[in-house]
C-alpha cells in the first residue's frame, strides 16, 4: 500500500473500518525531582493507543495518564469502535462521549477519549496521504512556541542553566517557571526565583510564570503587582481553575495576562470559563480535553469570543493542530513531555529559532512510535 499517497481505497471514498485499537502504558523516570504549587512527582506516565485500518496502516495519539486509562479504553471503547469507519471520526467521538456516560466526563475519561481520537485523526491523514495541518487546514506554516519547566524543586543553577538554555541556547524568546511553592506559602522565595530568571533571560525575552493554583485570590493579587515589576506577561493559574469568580478577580486586578483551562474536558468548562471573563488567554490540551475534535472545537469558541489559545503540555501532539488554528498564541515546549516525545517517536520536532515547523511533507502528525526504546519503561 503506497501510505505516502494515501490508500487507494481512501482516496475513492471507500468505507474504510477500523481493525484494531492497540493501548499501552508507560512510565518514564523524570530526570530531576519535580514539583509545581500543588504536586510532586517522580515519573511522567503516558498512554499511547495505535489505531489500524486498511491493514498497514497506523494512526498514533497518546495522553499522559496512568494505566487506568489504557484500562478504559480496551474494555469500554475497543469494543464499541471496532469496525466504525475511521474517516468518520465525529462518529466515534460522540460514541466515545456516550460510553462514559456515567462516569463524568473530565479527567481520566476525557484522556481516553483524547487518546483515541488523537490516533484517529494521524489514521486518517495517513490514509489520505496529508500532512495533519494540511488535512485541517493550515493558518500558519511555523508554530510559536515557549520554554517551559523551572519547576519549584530546582536549585537557582539548575534554574538558570534550563532558562539560558531555551534563550540563549535555543533562540526561543519566551520561558515559563513554576511558583506558588508549598501551596502558596514559599511566596518570597516565588519571587527570588522570579527575579533570577529575569536576570538570566535578559530584558527582552518573555517571562511567564504557573501557580498550578496554588495561591488564594488575595495572595495572587498581592504577588501580581511585584510580578508586574519583573516584566511577568503570563499568570497561569494563579487561583484554583474551577474558580471562576476568582480568575476573573485575579484578571481585573493584575498587569499580566491571566491563562487556565489545561485540565478541562469536553466544551463545557471552556464555555464557562470564557463567558465568565475569566482569562485573557484559553489553555488547552489535547490530550486532556477530547482530543483534536474538541481542541478545534474549543479554539473556535475562544475566537468567537475575542480570545486567543495556547497549549498545554505534549508539544508534538499540538503542533499540526495549533497550525490550524488563527487564534493560536504559542505552543508550551513542556520539559517533561519533550523528553518523552524525542525518546519514543521519531521524527521529533526542532524548537530552535522559537518556532516549529509542520511542513515537511510527512503524513499524518509526521511522528513513528518507536516501540524497542519505549519498551524499557512499559507499565501495562
Amino acid at each position: 500500500m503506497d501510505t505516502a499517497n494515501g490508500s487507494p481505497s481512501a482516496r475513492e471514498g471507500a468505507r474504510l473500518p477500523l481493525q484494531q485499537l492497540e493501548v499501552t502504558c508507560f512510565s518514564v523516570p523524570t530526570d530531576a525531582p519535580e514539583a509545581d504549587g500543588t504536586l510532586t512527582w517522580e515519573a511522567t506516565w503516558v498512554v499511547v493507543v495505535e489505531a489500524r485500518a486498511a491493514d498497514t496502516v497506523y494512526g498514533t495519539g497518546w495522553t499522559y495518564a496512568p494505566t487506568a486509562v489504557a484500562t478504559l479504553i480496551t474494555q469500554d471503547f475497543c469494543p464499541l469502535l471496532l469496525g466504525l469507519d475511521v474517516l468518520d471520526i465525529p462518529a466515534a467521538h460522540e460514541v466515545m462521549c456516550s460510553a462514559v456516560r456515567d462516569l463524568g466526563r473530565p479527567g481520566l475519561t476525557s484522556a481516553a477519549i483524547s487518546a483515541v481520537d488523537l490516533a484517529l485523526w494521524d489514521l486518517k491523514a495517513r490514509l489520505l496521504g496529508l500532512p495533519l495541518a494540511r488535512l485541517l487546514g493550515a493558518a500558519r506554516e511555523a508554530v510559536p512556541v515557549y520554554g517551559s519547566g523551572g519547576f519549584t524543586t530546582y536549585h537557582d543553577t539548575h534554574l538558570a542553566s534550563q532558562l539560558a538554555g531555551w534563550v540563549h541556547g535555543q533562540g526561543i524568546d519566551r520561558v515559563k517557571i513554576q511558583i506558588g511553592e508549598a501551596r502558596g506559602r514559599a511566596a518570597v522565595r516565588d519571587l527570588d526565583r522570579t527575579r533570577l530568571a529575569r536576570e538570566v533571560i535578559g530584558s527582552q525575552a518573555e517571562l511567564y510564570v504557573d501557580a498550578s493554583g496554588a495561591y488564594t485570590r488575595k495572595q495572587a493579587v498581592r504577588i501580581g503587582a511585584p510580578l508586574a515589576e519583573y516584566g511577568v506577561g503570563w499568570f497561569e493559574e494563579p487561583v484554583p481553575p474551577d474558580d471562576l469568580a476568582g480568575l476573573r478577580l485575579v484578571r481585573d486586578a493584575v498587569v499580566s495576562d491571566v491563562a487556565a483551562g489545561a485540565h478541562g474536558g469536553g466544551l463545557a468548562p471552556f464555555a464557562r470559563m470564557v463567558t465568565a471573563g475569566s482569562v485573557d488567554c484559553l489553555v488547552l490540551d489535547a490530550t486532556r480535553c477530547g482530543g483534536a475534535t474538541d481542541f478545534l472545537r474549543a479554539a473556535a469558541l475562544a475566537q468567537a469570543h475575542g480570545l486567543e489559545i495556547s497549549t498545554h503540555g505534549a508539544p508534538h501532539a499540538h503542533a499540526h493542530l495549533a497550525a490550524a488554528v488563527p487564534n493560536l498564541r504559542h505552543v508550551e515546549w513542556f520539559h517533561d513531555h519533550v523528553r518523552v516525545e524525542s525518546m519514543f517517536f521519531d521524527g521529533a520536532l526542532d524548537p530552535t529559532g522559537g518556532a516549529l515547523r509542520v511542513d515537511s511533507g510527512a503524513p499524518g502528525h509526521g511522528l513513528t512510535f518507536r516501540h524497542e526504546e519505549a519498551e524499557p519503561y512499559r507499565v501495562a
